[in-house]
């Protein structure tokens, strides 16, 4: 068969993208190389709807042995009792949750879109907005904070069936057992989606949410630094609150009813290739590299916001714990919108993003987004921060002059030579 060049052109362009600018989108990371070949091998072939052990297709002996090392790492990594490797994204993950422990019409509470949750938090556009009854709660307008008297208040009023914790763009730590303390009181439910600060929980630089929330979701890619993928895992197996009982009149536990909600309640088969790819980042993970690269996300977000600041940017809560910041435009008068594509010009990669409270739409926003996962992965360290942000704010200052914009692009495309990617590919 003829290969397709139009395609492989198109895949190197990317990589040449990739290498020259500045990635600094939240969500997004550099898979190591073994990673990346995992997911272009033989597995991508084979059908394997079910669990290990329990497939519906013969000729699945060695893609269990691979789906159970990816679920025995995760399990490792997190000290976690249950583990489901399957889910092809997060947003499936959450969707597989909501299937398991919900009914069309039940109140769910998670933290509002604007305010840097997401969309399957219980976004109007969303299955989760769709499907079922959402409420919500922010943070607070004086500090940026997630505003906990809030998220009781609505609880206690609305008594939802499940509460959502985690966000898309929120630079802080959490308080679960606050949390676990809201849901207690009205019976609820808690799924924590930590998909982006999952890699700093893995290595115990932030806090823990196993010991008070009942089911955790995550990508894999973000901090974990694996493949695109969704993740679900228990502390410990518990019988389903809503007395779901199977054929034999038993209460069915929580596990079960979390993998039904995967498949067959939301996905058939699963991308075997991908778990393969799971598990070697699982096992990256688990490695002392991993831990110092974790620590170093931290330092270099830290360093940045701290450089931002100084330039006279509003950092939304004052800072970060974690690997993210979210900066509010508005004193700058540029918009998201404009900033992102100025700075797409000069090979800046950043998305617009909405800021609590902000006066102009999802389309337009206030604010624009930043982490720095995957240019720690490349080797910078807390003193190149400033060069990154002198760089952003220099395009930001010239939005509207395509010459300096290219000017500024050259320069990055230079620095970015004394950190290379894939230099072992062509």
């Amino acid at each position: 068969m003829q290969r397709d060049k139009l395609v492989f052109d198109l895949i190197h362009q990317e990589l040449v993208r990739q290498r020259h600018g500045i990635e600094l989108i939240a969500s997004e990371n550099f898979t190591s190389l073994q990673v990346m070949q995992a997911m272009g091998n033989v597995m991508t072939n084979k059908y394997a709807e079910g669990y290990p052990g329990r497939r519906y297709y013969g000729g699945c002996e060695i893609v269990d042995q691979t789906e159970q090392l990816a679920i025995d790492r995760l399990k490792q990594i997190f000290n976690c009792d249950y583990a489901n490797v399957q889910p092809h994204s997060g947003a499936q993950a959450n969707a597989a949750v909501c299937l398991a422990v919900l009914q069309p019409g039940d109140k769910i509470l998670g933290l509002d879109l604007s305010m840097g949750g997401h969309l399957t938090h219980g976004s109007a556009v969303n299955f989760s907005g769709k499907l079922y009854q959402p409420h919500f709660y922010g943070v607070k307008k004086e500090d940026g904070l997630v505003d906990y008297e809030s998220m009781e208040r609505v609880a206690k009023q609305e008594k939802p069936k499940l509460i959502i914790c985690g966000a898309s763009a929120y630079s802080r730590d959490w308080d679960y057992p606050r949390i676990r303390q809201i849901a207690d009181q009205v019976g609820a439910l808690v799924m924590c989606d930590m998909a982006h600060p999952a890699g700093l929980i893995a290595k115990k630089l932030l806090n823990s949410p196993f010991e008070d929330c009942h089911i955790i979701t995550s990508t894999t890619h973000k901090t974990l630094r694996g493949p695109r993928g969704g993740i679900i895992m228990m502390k410990k197996d518990f019988d389903n609150p809503f007395g779901l009982k199977d054929n034999k009149g038993n209460i069915r536990p929580m596990s079960n009813l979390l993998d039904m909600g995967v498949f067959p309640g939301t996905q058939g088969g699963p991308l075997e290739h991908v778990i393969a790819a799971k598990a070697i980042a699982f096992g990256e993970i688990l490695s002392d590299e991993f831990t110092i690269y974790a620590k170093q996300i931290i330092v270099n977000a830290q360093a940045m916001s701290a450089c931002f600041s100084k330039k006279g940017y509003n950092i939304v809560s004052g800072g970060t714990d974690n690997h993210l910041m979210l900066i509010d435009l508005r004193n700058k008068n540029i918009s998201g919108k404009k900033a992102e594509i100025a700075l797409g010009k000069a090979d800046i990669t950043v998305n617009k993003n909405m800021v609590p409270f902000d006066d102009k739409s999802a389309f337009i926003t206030s604010g624009i987004r930043i982490g720095v996962p995957a240019v720690t992965t490349r080797g910078m360290m807390e003193e190149h921060m400033s060069a990154i942000v002198d760089f952003i704010d220099e395009a930001i200052v010239h939005a509207e002059d395509d010459v300096v914009l290219a000017g500024i692009r050259k320069k990055i495309n230079a620095h970015m030579k004394q950190f290379p990617l894939y230099p072992e590919l062509i």
